[in-house]
């Protein structure tokens, strides 16, 4: 496979190889365990007046002034759900932020780029609620794993997506993982199906819009991913420190694309300390 065979099935190296990308991690939200001193704090809180625009938030114990984080899940632009990722925003609450997970409407409802104005709208709506919850919105920031990686870096970078509601300094930091970030030209059905109809398809790649006065970013990649290449990370990471950007990127021998997010549960953090490093990152960069 090469690096731009996207979303391609994988058979995932979790809970004994389960035959799809989503089941294992399906499996973690089901079977636990999960971290203490955080839970669910609100769920079906909307941003939109579709369904699928609601969010669930997650927070510490007693949570106040708070840093703020939004995650986004992947499914390859067309599929997945918050429900299956409790866990990993659990873990990041139990870390001490107050962490919203958003649905987002997907592939064929909606292509590009409506998921990632959806990802903008949650984002501002977790910026107005944060107080609520004990967080502090002037400490923002924004990761997802996939495609919701892919979504964390286009709000980020591409100025556009924030502006349009409004809150064009609200992100103050971005992660992203295993993300798919310079992925032309597309010759696979995901993101042909979502990215297909782009006018200027250049308009859909984050490293188009890497600069200088962008947020930070950390960006860590499985070296073992054969679902988005480890290339995507070091291509962006590459392009920010060339403009003079602020990016750091880690690479995780043995780690594959769902390996990469499962070291967010308890039951695989010792394969890698990813968790370790995106946590540590973000109470820099939102301190």
């Amino acid at each position: 496979m090469t690096r731009r065979g996207l979303f391609a099935p994988f058979v995932g190296a979790l809970l004994g190889g389960l035959a799809s990308a989503c089941s294992p991690l399906a499996a973690l939200n089901a079977l636990g365990p999960r971290d203490r001193g955080a839970g669910k704090v609100a769920s079906g809180v909307g941003y939109g007046d579709d369904p699928r625009q609601t969010m669930d938030v997650y927070a510490p114990t007693g949570a106040i002034d708070l840093p703020v984080l939004v995650f986004f899940y992947g499914g390859g632009w067309d599929s997945g759900s918050k429900d299956v990722y409790g866990w990993a925003a659990q873990a990041l609450a139990a870390r001490g932020f107050v962490v919203f997970l958003p649905d987002y409407r997907v592939v064929p409802q909606v292509r590009f780029p409506r998921f990632i104005e959806d990802a903008a709208a949650a984002t501002a709506r977790a910026g107005d609620l944060a107080i609520q919850y004990g967080g502090d919105a002037g400490r923002l920031g924004v990761l997802g794993h996939s495609a919701g990686a892919h979504l964390a870096m286009m709000i980020t970078l591409d100025r556009r997506y924030m502006a349009a509601v409004d809150r064009s300094d609200l992100i103050r930091a971005a992660a992203g993982l295993a993300g798919p970030y310079d992925f032309l030209p597309f010759d696979v059905a995901a993101s042909q199906n979502a990215f297909g109809r782009a006018p200027d398809p250049t308009l859909t790649q984050p490293v188009t819009f890497a600069r200088r006065d962008a947020p930070p970013l950390w960006l860590g990649h499985g070296a073992a991913d054969t679902v988005v290449h480890a290339e995507d990370t070091t291509i962006l990471n590459d392009r920010m420190r060339a403009v003079g950007g602020r990016s750091e990127a880690h690479l995780y021998p043995g780690l594959d694309h769902a390996d990469l997010i499962a070291t967010f549960s308890p039951l695989f953090r010792k394969k890698a300390p990813v968790l370790d490093d995106v946590v540590a990152f973000f109470r820099r960069e939102l301190a």
